[in-house]
């Protein structure tokens, strides 16, 4: 098939309307899967959906199957056998889980009550994120093979990946993209401001095609840095730029599987109590708001969420959205934006973001919430009676609009009541600030011997809130008293099981030793290194590192990564 947009007879053929894709401010449409995910961001600065959320309509009898078999179900409704054959999407699934710990890949546990955990962090570098970038990595990898195939030199298309990290989001990319054919990255890191064991991962990766930059300056410089090569016309003539963040749609995309997984993990592992067809709560630790919004993903194909539960830290403007329908941000600087943790990995922002013990977190907009805007904004235009096509028409410019008055007014909203109405069907939200991840992180561990990372910590506590509101409700509708212990176990009436909620767990607490420590270092008989840290970081210290320090320039790091792909093509011929 030919790349980028597709031909509208040809598209009605190969394609179903989930398997095109359009962008969120309505100027790009009708491209191919392999064109959203090589692009990353569209060409009017929208981001990538599907035209139309596919139905999973037989997603019952997937119950029983493993990980990668219920990927392919989920994503072939996303990806046309026309891009991807069958044969070819289920190897892809196979060798991206090939390298996760964990049998299940994403493990369900139980916790407390009827709260449930998901750990996500099983994969290469114990973080939620590889779930999304062991896919992606080899996503880059087929689509560069392919069309690559008899071409030699400089006729190859060769992707140069360029991104900007605090710590995870680097390590992460990294383990995703190693060793891949006709791909180099570039990750730029603030020196001496990740965390040692972010660093660690990072920089002792040393194949051919992977490039640690310490830049000396903060995050916010490295970001300058790659949107400033973004930008750049000099290098996009002569490279193919490539993203790797959260705006990438495949990201997306592959972490709505482990919903449906989360969910069937429940039903088998308590059949008296859950049933297919019964509704569950989600709570996930929210930043750029991507992990939530692949369970928006599931919900709209047909799983039965009840609510989706947004947690927030300190740095709350979608809890703030959720409350009034005002999406503004609300910088805050000097001692009043200091907290977290360094060897955490906490940012000197500058422009704003308060530092918290949840640094992955520490953001000022979410990224990612432009994708709900423009379903919402679709379903209110759809109320007007016309067409599809002017709905989507007034979809992408109602976002263009509220983006526009977001990057010049510093906000927009309050939204009309109805759109607001709408998020607030599907979504709730909490604030946790960060004595009350402490609380969390040490109570969980005093009564049920289990150690969180801060940010599965927020989640975790807003779940218990979830829990203490909907057995609430049940008693004010008079299904019952209400039950108000921390947790909220037990039934809230007798003969009617609780609301079960799964709590996201983001990322392994040897990640975030600082506030595991912090949090639990009176704990009697609490020793880190016995309790926490796993075999793999041990000795990681004394590996071999591959890292340069390059200066706070973004015309030095361009011409530095010329010279860097010249020498790698060089070598690879």
């Amino acid at each position: 098939m030919s790349n980028g947009v597709l031909p509208n007879a040809d598209s009605d053929q190969t394609h179903t309307a989930s398997q095109r894709y359009l962008s969120t401010r309505g100027e790009d449409s009708g491209l191919s899967f392999e064109e959203v995910v090589l692009k990353g961001l569209a060409s009017d600065g929208g981001l990538y959906i599907p035209e139309e959320v596919p139905a999973a309509k037989d997603w019952q009898s997937w119950k029983d199957l493993p990980f990668v078999d219920l990927a392919y179900n989920v994503l072939s409704l996303y990806i046309s056998p026309a891009e991807i054959p069958a044969e070819d999407l289920k190897d892809i699934i196979r060798r991206s889980y090939s390298t996760f710990r964990a049998d299940e890949v994403t493990p369900l546990v139980p916790l407390q009550g009827n709260i449930h955990l998901l750990e996500l962090f099983h994969g290469p570098t114990f973080a939620f994120k590889d779930v999304a970038l062991q896919f992606l990595g080899n996503l880059f990898e087929y689509f560069l093979v392919r069309r690559n195939e008899g071409k030699t030199g400089r006729d190859r298309y060769h992707l140069t990946v360029v991104g900007a990290t605090s710590g995870d989001t680097g390590s992460a990319a990294i383990y995703g993209l190693r060793g891949k054919k006709d791909v180099s990255v570039f990750m730029l890191h603030p020196k001496g401001r990740v965390s040692p064991i972010q660093e660690l991962q990072m920089t002792t990766v040393l194949d051919a095609n992977v490039h640690n930059l310490a830049v000396t300056g903060n995050f916010d410089n490295c970001q300058d840095i790659v949107k400033a090569l973004f930008a750049d016309p000099d290098i996009n003539s002569t490279h193919k730029l490539g993203a790797v963040n959260s705006i990438n749609w495949a990201r997306i995309l592959a972490q709505t599987v482990y919903y449906f997984y989360a969910y069937f993990s429940l039903a088998r592992q308590q059949p008296s109590s859950f049933k297919i067809g019964d509704k569950v709560r989600f709570s996930v630790p929210s930043g750029n708001f991507g992990d939530v919004l692949a369970g928006y993903f599931a919900h709209r194909m047909g799983l039965p969420v009840d609510k989706l539960v947004i947690a927030t830290n300190e740095n709350d403007i979608l809890d703030r959205f959720w409350k009034t329908g005002r999406y503004e941000k609300k910088p805050t600087f000097g001692a009043q934006a200091e907290g977290g943790i360094v060897a955490d990995g906490v940012q000197a922002h500058e422009d704003g973001v308060k530092e918290t013990l949840s640094p992955a977190m520490d953001i000022l907009v979410s990224s990612n919430f432009e994708r709900l805007l423009w379903f919402l904004a679709y379903q209110f235009a759809s109320s007007a009676g016309m067409d599809d096509e002017w709905n989507k028409k007034q979809a992408g410019q109602e976002v263009s609009r509220w983006l526009a008055d977001l990057k010049r007014k510093g906000g927009f909203g309050p939204v009309y009541k109805d759109v607001l109405e709408t998020a607030r069907r599907t979504f709730e939200s909490e604030r946790v600030a960060d004595d009350e991840t402490l609380d969390t992180i040490r109570s969980l561990y005093q009564e049920v011997g289990y150690v969180l990372d801060p940010h599965t910590a927020v989640g975790v506590e807003a779940a218990r809130r979830s829990a203490r509101r909907a057995a609430a409700a049940a008693g004010e509708n008079g299904e019952g008293e209400a039950v108000e212990t921390k947790a909220a176990p037990g039934p809230v009436a007798e003969g009617r099981d609780p609301v079960q909620i799964i709590a996201l767990s983001t990322a392994h607490p040897a990640k975030f030793g600082g506030a595991v420590n912090l949090a639990l270092k009176d704990e009697a008989g609490f020793q880190f290194a016995e309790k926490v840290l796993p075999a793999e970081f041990v000795g990681l210290e004394n590996k071999e590192r591959r890292v340069r320090e390059v200066a706070n320039d973004w015309e030095a790091v361009r011409e530095l990564v010329k010279a860097e792909v010249a020498a790698e093509l060089k070598g690879s011929r």
